[in-house]
Order: structure tokens, then sequence, then C-alpha cells
């Protein structure tokens, strides 16, 4: 069993930049999606096991940046340059599949957590 706690989320403004982390208790491949109101969870990153590979939305790359920090199992979401439509529910998810073709599928992470608020004011 994965346990996911995230944290890091508040209100900033335009332009400005936050660090999301989050907390998993064991190793397995990890992503970040967002939700915003009335829209559908999306992807936002993703890093391999060993955190050699990353994958990003289109929408996100160059601004955000994902990390992990395997001794002490967390997971981080640098995210500069926000913009409001970045105002969304973050949430760290984990899986054990590998393959790096599905990393944007949110149906293939079986661990979620509770997400924490970015809210980007203009």
């Amino acid at each position: 069993q994965v346990q996911l706690v995230e944290s890091g989320g508040g209100l900033v403004q335009a332009g400005g930049s936050l660090r999301l982390s989050c907390g998993a208790s064991g190793r397995t491949f990890m992503g970040w999606f967002r939700q915003a109101p009335g829209k559908e969870r999306e992807f936002v990153a993703a890093i391999s096991l060993s955190g050699g590979s990353t994958y990003y939305a289109d929408s996100v790359k160059g601004r955000f940046t994902i990390s992990r920090d395997n001794a002490k199992n967390t997971v981080y979401l640098q995210i500069n340059s926000l913009k409001p439509e970045d105002t969304a529910r973050y949430y760290c998810a984990a899986r054990t599949s590998t393959t790096s073709t599905t990393v944007f599928d949110r149906y293939t992470y079986h661990y979620w957590g509770q997400g924490t608020q970015v809210t980007v004011s203009s």
C-alpha cells in the first residue's frame, strides 16, 4: 500500500512560484495531476523510479519541474511563472507500472493523495 500526502499549495500572484511536495511511503513511478472546477483531472508531470526520466504536459513544459528524493521518499513539483489558468487542485499519484507510454493516463495510477490547492491571482 502506498500512502501519499501533498503539501505546498497556496495563493500566489501571477508570475510567482510554488514548490509542491508529496510524501510517499514506498517507491513507485510518480505523477502529478491537476483538476480545476468543472474540468477533468489532467496530467501535469511524471517521473520514473530512478528519477532519470521525466515527462510533462505541453502546457507546463519549461515552467514546471518534477523531481524526487528517494532517500526522503518525496516527490516535488517546482512551479514557476504561474498563470491564472494554473489554478487547480494538484494531486500526487503513484503507480507500479513502468510503461512510459501511459504515464499521461490517470487511470493507470492506483494511489492518490488528497490534493493541495493552488490558486493564482491575476
